[in-house]
């Protein structure tokens, strides 16, 4: 067996854009600013990169599952052309005030619950790869985000991208290990730094 350790990424707000709506076409797709650089070093620093993304937006008829999956495809061919890309991809199609009967059966992977880290770390250890929860992190851009990391054991980081809910993090007394204004800097200035 194998031990790795991995960048569980929010998606919107976190490595593109948040559109103020649900994402769903490449149209509305823009990587935020050095994000595809970041993900670029922490792979060449033995990162793996998992994608934990929340997209309600089908369990509300907004997106289709093909959409969302044609986004992400599209992401990585953007990553692509820095050198960097995700291996694995997890995303939560349900919404508790969207009831679906199709989708409801994921409601506990929804964010800040734990199911899609979860799922990548069985899926993971299929292929006889442990994944140290002590050296991974997880960063996004709400507090969901960083609960999510801390109810999994990872190391939870929020960046200002997207929505920047710092303040309620700290409202709420779900603290982050590091802040950061985006991926590039959490990235470059705490994980690649030995912290």
């Amino acid at each position: 067996m194998q031990t790795i350790k991995v960048l569980f990424l929010d998606r919107d707000g976190t490595i593109n854009k948040d559109a103020g709506t649900y994402v769903y076409l490449k149209e509305q797709f823009h990587l935020i600013e050095r994000a595809d650089e970041a993900i670029a070093l922490a792979i060449k620093a033995g990162y793996r990169i998992v994608i934990i993304s929340n997209q309600a937006g089908i369990a509300r008829g907004i997106a289709t599952v093909e959409q969302v999956e044609e986004v992400n495809r599209y992401l990585n061919e953007l990553l692509a052309a820095s050198g960097a890309a995700f291996e694995r991809c997890y995303y939560c199609p349900s919404h508790p005030d969207y009831p679906h009967p199709e989708y409801d059966r994921f409601a506990d992977c929804r964010k800040p619950g734990t199911g899609m880290v979860e799922q990548a770390i069985t899926d993971y250890l299929a292929e006889g790869l442990i994944v140290d929860r002590s050296a991974s992190f997880f960063i996004g851009d709400k507090t969901i985000d960083v609960e999510c990391g801390l109810r999994a054991g990872l190391r939870p980081v929020l960046v200002r991208t997207g929505h920047n809910e710092e303040e309620i993090c700290l409202q709420r007394k779900i603290i982050p290990e590091f802040v950061a204004d985006d991926l590039y800097q959490a990235v470059t200035e705490y994980i690649l730094s030995g912290s």
